[in-house]
């Protein structure tokens, strides 16, 4: 007994040996990435490791991080990380060829984490997007995290000051536990900050919860693929809300099933729920909930459009009544304001009329549900309480035979 007891001691103290820890070097002025990447090439930190940015550093990440495949590994980001903070250098970098799109790539892996800092004061990521916004520049942006086809991961504590643009993205993983981070994009100078959405959920099984997003995009958005999605007890402001889509671009065949939006706040926000397809598109998006929803100044609670289309190009002129089906979709239990004022016209309106004008709506919509004949079915509206900013009754619009168009009169079907 005696000996099977000190072989079981000898593996486990051989296991925690088998552990590296590599504590990433800073050097005033420098770019502290290369040495990163000389230790992730030696291959000794590609499983059983931890990959540490020191509390109390100031580390400088002048270039991109392309991980290699993990196993086992946490990456913990207890400093804090800089961007670089001129405009032509990033671009420079993205315009480059190699470059994988993302400022930090995670390209596979088995039980990966990425863990920030309970630290109010460490672990956070500055991209200076400031300037960028200021100066109105869209042109060569990075996305920010491309936490990608990783099975097991947690994402956890990240803190995000004025990203750029794009921040998490969680294409092909499955298995994911997504909480407790924070996005920061909020200007200080009045330019807005275009595209920084907060996650772009593209996988499977994934529990996104207790996140804090303020952003100039979507909060969250769910795209083609996306399966078994939660996203819960969160707070977004300023963003374009909980989204799923856009789908079906260019004709594209797009599946979305399982998903659950519940317990959030939304706060000064264009849409708080959203679904948008574009016309053209196929495939079949299915069994979405938002429920629990409290608005407070939102121009649209609740929108449903199956006739999205880019600013930048114009108005889609295409007749065709071919779209993305969707079935099943339940909005129940939301309570909150309207953004009724005259004249308000939001940060991301680059056209006239904007981008998110609504033919017929007045701007007091509880709901719009933009559909396409017989490609919706049983979508459910329950337990909506709304009120406009300005005390005008509250309306609804829909451009479909199959619901309500007009002032908004709660039903007795609509409060069971």
């Amino acid at each position: 007994m005696a000996q099977r007891h000190f072989a079981l001691l000898l593996l486990l103290t051989g296991y925690v040996a088998a552990w590296n820890t590599f504590v990433v070097p800073h050097a005033d002025g420098q770019d502290d990435t290369p040495v990163l990447k000389a230790a992730l090439a030696s291959g000794n930190y590609s499983a059983n490791a931890t990959i540490l940015f020191a509390k109390g550093t100031k580390y400088n990440i002048f270039t991109p991080i392309k991980f290699p495949t993990f196993t086992n590994v946490e990456i913990a980001i207890e400093g804090n990380l800089s961007y670089p903070d001129d405009i032509s250098t990033v671009q420079n970098v993205v315009s480059a060829s190699g470059f994988p799109g993302s400022w930090f790539t995670f390209t596979g892996g088995n039980n990966v984490t990425l863990r920030g800092s309970t630290d109010p004061k460490w672990g956070w990521v500055d991209g200076h997007g400031q300037a960028w916004w200021d100066a109105a520049q869209q042109t060569n942006r990075p996305h920010g995290w491309a936490f990608n086809h990783i099975t097991n991961g947690v994402i956890r504590d990240i803190k995000l000051w004025k990203p750029i643009a794009w921040n998490f993205a969680t294409s092909g993983s499955k298995n994911l536990h997504v909480y407790n981070n924070k996005i920061v994009a909020v200007s200080s100078t009045g330019s807005f900050p275009f595209n920084t959405d907060g996650f772009s959920a593209g996988g499977t099984n994934m529990l996104f919860e207790n996140n804090h997003v303020q952003n100039g995009d979507d909060c969250l958005t769910v795209g083609s693929g996306a399966e078994n999605i939660v996203f819960r007890n969160s707070y977004c402001e300023g963003g374009h809300g909980l989204s799923i889509g856009s789908l079906g671009k260019g004709g594209s065949v797009a599946d979305v099933q399982n998903v659950l939006i519940e317990n959030v706040i939304m706060k000064n926000t264009l849409y708080a729920a959203r679904f948008k397809s574009w016309t053209g598109g196929n495939g079949l998006a299915r069994n979405i909930t938002w429920k629990n929803i409290a608005f407070d100044n939102v121009l649209f609670p609740v929108y449903v459009t199956q006739n999205y289309w880019d600013q930048e190009v114009g108005s889609p002129s295409s007749s065709s009544t071919n779209n993305t089906h969707i079935q099943d979709f339940l909005f129940e239990n939301f309570v909150g304001t309207i953004n009724d004022k005259p004249g308000y016209v939001e940060g991301s309106c680059v056209t006239d009329p904007c981008w998110y004008a609504v033919p017929g709506a007045t701007g007091k919509e509880v709901i719009i549900f933009d559909l396409y004949p017989g490609t919706a079915t049983n979508i459910v509206a329950k337990h909506i309480l709304a009120r406009t900013e300005t005390f005008s009754p509250v309306r609804v619009l829909c451009n479909s035979s199959t619901c309500w168009d007009g002032l908004f009169v709660p039903t007795l079907k609509g409060l069971l």
